[in-house]
């Protein structure tokens, strides 16, 4: 079928609006219309190489929309459900066997290598073939192919347009903080960068009781949005050295901290904050070989650090939790959104790049 989407030709490139021809859904797929999709970070690393995958792609991995058909063997969904779409795994490999989905063996290959599972492609222009299955989906399109596994029906009461997200962005905040860290009430928090993933993870604090939550940030917008969103401290990093000031703030440094920057020099201050036993995640998207140094007598010291992938949330399970708080006004995660006609992707993540918005979400 004839659709519209946002090509990545080269690297670095602006995107493209094309008209590709998308392959019908194999009996194990399922047709989703797509009615909006956010921009995330790993998308901009995608495009700009920082992640292994082949051009011309189609990317995007924040869908939401609409069954429109579903394969012979498709029982989860049936036309006309609402779904969120979020990542793929194989469900075959030791780390899926054991509930712990978003370390899947292959990751790598299901989500990166531009095809489905097979090897085959579902996107053409043409006689040009165009890479797709980008997270299992390439949904920076009208159309997108997904299957069974990174698909969740999702309350038809609950706008389509703001739950994109969710498959990605959000979830990993706000799972870092409740499925990785399990903060408890009463327990201390300090988040290194607060766009969506961050400002997901200051909500997600909210939620499991912990009393100091401190943003750290260089932006005042989104540190003012922190605040507005349940931080109880924020932090300018230009402007104060946040390791000391967090530990004079908490008395000798917060039960956990989080780094969603992608950046050595601030998880080394995320780690350089902890008390004895604290604990730091990591988040943050970073380019593979990445090294950092670290004060190898301080992690002795009972300190942990660790690397959390998509929040440790099984999506099926995790995001109608997240949905269900949203209904009950205790996790206010469209506050952060700004909604983009699906023509003005580039407006969207230069807003996006230039620190405008937080997360800026196309509709189509």
């Amino acid at each position: 079928m004839d659709i519209k989407a946002a090509v990545t030709f080269e690297t670095s490139a602006k995107f493209q609006i094309e008209s590709l021809q998308l392959s019908d859904p194999n009996d194990d797929e399922i047709l989703v219309r797509v009615t909006a999709v956010g921009i995330c970070h790993t998308d901009l690393a995608a495009r700009d190489q920082h992640l292994p995958i082949p051009l011309p792609s189609v990317l995007g991995h924040e869908g939401a929309g609409v069954v429109e058909k579903v394969g012979a063997r498709v029982t989860k969904v049936k036309p006309g459900d609402h779904v969120a779409l979020s990542w793929m795994y194989c469900g075959t490999c030791p780390s899926c066997r054991s509930g712990r989905d978003p370390y899947c063996e292959n990751f790598l290959a299901l989500n990166f290598s531009g095809t489905r599972p097979d090897g085959t492609t579902t996107l053409t222009k043409g006689d040009q073939v165009i890479h797709g299955s980008f997270f299992g989906q390439s949904s920076f399109a009208d159309f997108a192919l997904v299957e069974e596994r990174n698909v969740v029906k999702v309350p038809q009461d609950i706008p389509l347009e703001i739950l994109g997200p969710m498959g990605c962005g959000i979830q990993t905040g706000a799972g870092a903080v409740m499925n990785a860290l399990q903060a408890g009430p009463g327990t201390s928090i300090a988040i290194f960068g607060v766009g969506p993933v961050g400002m997901s993870a200051v909500l997600g604090a909210v939620v499991c009781g912990c009393t100091t939550i401190i943003a750290v940030d260089i932006s005042p917008d989104r540190l003012q949005m922190a605040r507005e969103l349940g931080a109880t401290h924020a932090l300018n990093a230009n402007e104060v050295d946040p390791v000391q000031t967090i530990q004079d703030l908490t008395g000798g440094g917060p039960h956990y901290s989080l780094e969603c920057v992608g950046s050595p020099p601030v998880c080394r201050q995320a780690v350089d904050v902890l008390p004895l036993l604290g604990v730091c995640g990591l988040v943050g998207v970073v380019a593979p070989g990445t090294e950092v140094s670290l004060n190898m007598d301080l992690i002795m010291n009972g300190r942990t650090v660790r690397g959390v992938i998509e929040g440790d949330a099984i999506p099926d399970l995790f995001i109608p939790k997240l949905i269900e708080l949203y209904r009950q006004d205790r996790f206010p995660f469209d506050r952060m959104i700004s909604f983009y006609p699906f023509e003005e992707i580039n407006r969207a993540v230069e807003d996006m790049e230039k620190g405008l918005v937080i997360k800026p979400v196309l509709k189509l």
